[in-house]
């Protein structure tokens, strides 16, 4: 079952822009997970239920650290508290990691192409949404 959610989490995040692919293997964060799972005393079927939860932030089919936490809650069975202890350790090791990884190759890439005036539109009517700005 381990190896299935690693290639089925691999082949979605091969759907993904490619600064995002980029910024998501750079880091191991299937290891780290289990790690934080371990930290916290999680079983082997939490750790696996861990992994599935961060592998659907990463690829975006979950939004919020909000529903992640009671994600977390609610499918691994642990307290609301310790829910948010995971939390900010996989946001500390993995989420915040990533977002600043694809922010830096984002603002790299505005630094070496003119936006064209379809970009600006598009970010304006995204409502901020950088990824205008990307080719994917």
């Amino acid at each position: 079952m381990e190896e299935q959610l690693k290639q089925k989490m691999n082949e979605e995040i091969a759907k993904l822009p490619k600064n995002n692919q980029e910024a998501i293997n750079s880091l191991d964060w299937y290891k780290i997970v289990e790690e934080v799972g371990q930290k916290h005393y999680l079983i082997e079927s939490e750790i696996f239920d861990l992994k599935t939860e961060t592998g659907l932030v990463l690829i975006g089919l979950v939004e919020g650290l909000n529903l992640y936490t009671l994600n977390i809650e609610n499918n691994i069975g642990t307290s609301y508290e310790e829910a948010i202890k995971i939390t900010e350790d996989i946001f500390d090791k993995i989420f915040a990691p990533v977002a600043r990884m694809i922010e830096i190759s984002v603002k790299n890439k505005m630094k070496t192409q003119s936006s064209k005036w379809n970009q600006s539109v598009n970010f304006i009517i995204s409502g901020g949404d950088y990824s205008s700005f990307v080719d994917n």
